[in-house]
């Protein structure tokens, strides 16, 4: 169950991560491949998916991301 919660931490700091780059490169008009498709609905929504993303990232890694053993 512990490597479950720790794969879930890493996959919350990846996921903001991608978000955080994907909001600085787009200042400079550029994208990550993997996330071409948000500005597909629009700019307002492209950049509700990429705070969507840190947050959602931010709050796995939170939750789960603390390999704090309670033996």
């Amino acid at each position: 169950m512990d490597t479950i919660k720790s794969k879930l931490g890493k996959g919350g700091l990846f996921l903001a991560a991608l978000g955080i780059m994907s909001i600085a490169l787009s200042l400079f008009n550029y994208n990550i491949r993997l996330l071409s498709w948000i500005d597909i609905w629009g700019n307002a929504m492209g950049w509700i998916i990429r705070i969507l993303l840190i947050v959602g990232g931010g709050a796995l890694f939170f939750l789960f991301g603390n390999e704090d053993d309670e033996a």
